[in-house]
């Protein structure tokens, strides 16, 4: 691997890792929303969090290629 595919995949996995803390602070939120009683918001959040799983699992994939 050269140094711009490792500098690449550094990067990438820095953001991936913020995506998932991101993710977690948003599923914390929307379960305390949930038990006060607004059911909608945390079922429209877990579908963007779905979405972000997805996504994050596209960006292991990069990762992974660049760094073989």
């Amino acid at each position: 691997m050269d140094d711009q595919n490792s500098t690449t995949a550094d990067t990438l996995e820095l953001l991936l890792l913020n995506q998932v803390a991101i993710r977690a602070a948003l599923e914390e939120l929307s379960l305390w929303v949930s038990r006060r009683g607004s059911v909608n918001v945390h079922e429209n959040v877990t579908i963007a969090l779905a979405t972000l799983d997805i996504h994050a699992e596209a960006i292991l994939a990069g990762i992974s290629q660049l760094r073989s």
